[in-house]
């Protein structure tokens, strides 16, 4: 059976989810800059050097847009997560791959609203289970949930 392209499609902007998150990771513990860890992930982490095929197959403009969004949009989406936490938690006490996610699915939920708020928190929700295996998933779910109703009430009240 092939994959249909709405299928590949899925499957590239997961992946380019996935990355995000790992390279807003990477930025957070090594204070690497975003155009560095970008370079990274676009020329060596998605390709190898000889290979027909890239490493990892995913939607590069997505990618792109969610890393550059993210730091250029940073403080805006701060206060946003940081709204839609629970009292007496501050991104600072989140753990670092959790607060890659949020931030993510926070940019998503707020600029790119050609998708669905349901899909980005579906998607990071998947995103979070590549992670953890425990309570982080959930809360993750809770907080962009919590996120989504601020910034896209309309939407949210349809639901």
């Amino acid at each position: 059976m092939t994959e249909s392209d709405s299928d590949k499609r899925a499957r590239l902007r997961a992946a380019s989810r996935l990355a995000a998150v790992q390279a807003l990771y990477q930025m957070d513990l090594s204070g690497r800059g975003a155009k560095a860890v970008a370079e990274e992930f676009l020329e060596v982490r998605f390709r190898e050097e000889g290979a027909e095929r890239p490493i990892v197959e995913a939607d590069e403009a997505l990618f792109s847009d969610i890393l550059s969004g993210v730091v250029s949009s940073q403080a805006d989406i701060d206060k946003a997560v940081s709204q839609a936490l629970a009292s007496g938690w501050t991104l600072k006490r989140i753990d670092s791959t959790v607060r890659a996610i949020l931030r993510a699915g926070a940019y998503e939920l707020m600029r790119r609203t050609d998708v669905p708020a349901k899909v980005i928190i579906d998607q990071y929700v998947d995103v979070a289970k590549a992670f953890f295996e425990g309570p982080e998933p959930g809360f993750i779910n809770a907080a962009l949930d919590t996120c989504a109703r601020a910034v896209r009430s309309d939407e949210m009240k349809a639901r």
